[in-house]
């Protein structure tokens, strides 16, 4: 079977132009052809700025050159040598081309030049020059050559020879980057000799480069001027640091000390609450507020004032992040240390207010670039309050596990048939394990750490926050962790759509194999058949739903997943809606589809209880029972309603 081009009928675009690029979608295009887009910018630059700032410019333009949201599609060619159909590819390409003949015009009078104008803040090497391996004579040549043409010109020799584009091609991008002579570009370009070989070559490769050292002499001198103004800075610090004012004994915090004796107990490291180690053991309760205060730093009374004081008044230099919904204000009264101790290069402090739990970290060598993040916990339970995260180093994450919890492993969630790696907890602590939060480009695995305690087994999973999120499997209402061979076989193909639901402070992710559908085969009957003459295979439906922390925000996806692929497809989502939840279980979702003969199918599915089906708009047909399939055009439009058992109607996921 060919791979199915799954969209959902309502949202599938029938413009010229397509459907959009997910910033996901560039990114990943971005990350695998990273060195080409590069190598192409640094040909369009002039030379005439220095091979060393051309370099750094070179990668800076192609980094931003993200979109920031869901861009249309440009009309551009079908690439070579697997970038055929690759429309995040194309509109990177073409923001790159953009930028980079940007950056090579000459600033106007009176106007305020663009960014890709201006030197590049990032990357910013100091006390080094970088510039690509020198090539040969031809190379030299070549170079010459290209800094005596226009911009658009150099852009049109590198399209024609980088990207092996013909002319038909070259006019559409520079078209789209806003050339306005491409006949002038083209005819420019035609008096380089054909030495497309050439742009191969070490000389035009920005991302392999030699180092050397800028003007000695001159950085010593500036060196001399550092240390002065710094040795004034100390002093002045020192300064400041005395008492009756000052941040000096609060680390990174802002000044003042607070003078209410009400928030100054909040902030004396004296007061905090520390429980017994034993308590979990006989509390009636089982979540943070049973946690003993672990770690080597308990008694380091200066961090602690540190990690309060920053708490309540974070300075100008502290990164502060909050999961949504979480407020991010100082203690109300004394809270509990569940943690203080190094970790990797940091001393982190783990604290609890009954509301949130609360990290503070700074670097082992001194409080400068401290870091502060709040996770909203309120009725965390055994399962919520398994785990929280002590640190991300390298896209490695050390996780914090509950006192109860008895055994940790690593598991690859897109392995179902895959045991888990034991861990070894020292104090509570894991070892690092590969952290899918910071995943970047194609998704190959997706980490999770399993859990075992005197109740059972929990999955949970970093999503780029404090609290770590819970898996579970099953219709809502019924659900279950998301352990044993069934449930990781139903999470199996739709592991990497956790990507999604990054930093929205996710609670847990249920997913509920709610349907199975017959596919169509070459001999499927005509317009509103929902018997086909023929199966090519049993698709699946999916409904994975996010709950968040606060209540409210929860994110469902409806996926569609078919024998022989590896991924699910997503084929509707909706975000602050009952469907598939414990309120309302019923779900109803549909996507075009093409069978191996190529013929399109508008395939749709509902759960349990789903009595009826209908299709109208750009499809129309209905069926009794809850699975449609319905002959299609490509880009077709279609709203899905169904009625459910006890007379009430559905309307379909978007």
């Amino acid at each position: 079977m060919q791979s199915q081009d799954a969209v959902p009928p309502s949202v599938r675009s029938s413009s010229p132009a397509g459907p959009g690029v997910d910033v996901e979608q560039a990114e990943a295009a971005l990350v695998e052809h990273y060195p080409r887009l590069v190598r192409l910018a640094y040909l369009v630059l002039p030379s005439h700025t220095g091979r060393s700032r051309r370099v750094l410019t070179a990668h800076s333009l192609v980094q931003r050159a993200l979109p920031r949201g869901r861009s249309p599609v440009p009309v551009l060619p079908a690439q070579p040598a697997g970038r055929a159909g690759d429309a995040g590819y194309a509109l990177v390409r073409l923001r790159v081309v953009r930028t980079a003949l940007e950056a090579g015009r000459p600033l106007g009078r009176g106007g305020l030049p663009r960014r890709s104008q201006l030197p590049p803040l990032l990357p910013q090497v100091w006390g080094l020059k970088l510039f690509p391996r020198p090539g040969g004579a031809d190379e030299l040549a070549l170079d010459q050559r290209l800094s005596a043409l226009s911009g658009p010109a150099r852009a049109a020799h590198a399209l024609r020879g980088l990207e092996r584009l013909p002319d038909g091609d070259v006019r559409e991008v520079l078209t789209a980057a806003g050339v306005a002579d491409v006949d002038a570009a083209l005819a420019a370009a035609d008096r380089i000799p054909d030495a497309y070989r050439l742009l191969d070559s070490p000389e035009f490769d920005p991302c392999s480069l030699q180092a050397r050292p800028t003007d000695l002499l001159r950085r010593r001198r500036r060196l001399r001027a550092a240390l002065v103004g710094g040795t004034a800075l100390v002093v002045c610090g020192t300064l400041l640091g005395l008492p009756g004012g000052g941040w000096g004994p609060d680390g990174a915090a802002a000044p003042p000390y607070p003078r209410d004796p009400a928030a100054r107990a909040a902030l004396d490291p004296g007061k905090l609450t520390r429980v017994s180690p034993a308590a979990w053991k006989t509390s009636a309760r089982t979540d943070f507020s049973v946690w003993p205060a672990r770690g080597g730093l308990t008694g380091d009374r200066a961090l602690l004032r540190r990690a309060l004081t920053v708490w309540a008044r974070p300075g100008e230099g502290v990164e502060v992040s909050a999961t949504p919904g979480t407020p991010s204000g100082g203690p109300a009264g004394p809270p509990q240390l569940l943690y203080a101790g190094t970790v990797d290069t940091a001393r982190v402090v783990i604290l609890h207010d009954g509301l949130r739990v609360v990290r503070y970290a700074e670097p082992r060598d001194g409080d400068r670039g401290a870091v502060l993040d709040f996770a909203r916990a309120d009725g965390a339970g055994r399962g919520g309050s398994s785990a929280v995260v002590l640190s991300r180093t390298d896209g490695n994450v050390r996780y914090l596990t509950a006192p109860w919890v008895r055994e940790a492993g690593e598991r690859d969630l897109l392995e179902p048939g895959s045991g888990a790696t034991a861990l070894d907890l020292a104090d509570g602590v894991t070892p690092p394990l590969a952290g899918p939060a910071a995943r970047r480009g194609s998704c190959t695995s997706w980490n999770v750490l399993e859990l075992t305690d005197g109740t059972g087994t929990r999955l949970v999973t970093d999503l780029g926050e404090l609290v770590p999120a819970r898996l579970t499997t099953g219709r809502p209402g019924a659900v279950t962790g998301a352990v044993g061979a069934k449930a990781l076989r139903t999470w199996a193909p739709y592991a990497c759509s956790l990507g999604a639901l990054r930093s929205a402070g996710v609670r847990s992710v249920n997913a509920w194999a709610f349907a199975e559908q017959p596919l169509p085969g070459a001999g499927a009957a005509g317009r509103g058949s929902t018997r086909p003459q023929g199966e090519a295979g049993t698709a699946q439906w999916v409904c994975t739903r996010a709950e968040t922390w606060r209540g409210g925000g929860a994110r469902v996806l409806a996926q569609f997943h078919t024998p022989g692929a590896r991924f699910g497809a997503v084929a509707a989502k909706a975000e602050d809606v009952p469907a598939c939840g414990e309120r309302e279980p019923g779900v109803l979702a549909g996507v075009l589809w093409k069978s191996a003969a190529g013929t399109w199918y508008l395939l749709a599915a509902g759960s349990r209880g789903t009595v009826s089906v209908r299709a109208t708009g750009g499809v129309e047909g209905s069926v009794r029972g809850r699975l449609l399939t319905l002959r299609a055009r490509q880009g077709a439009r279609a709203d899905l309603r169904g009625r459910l058992e006890d007379g009430r109607s559905i309307s379909g996921l978007r």
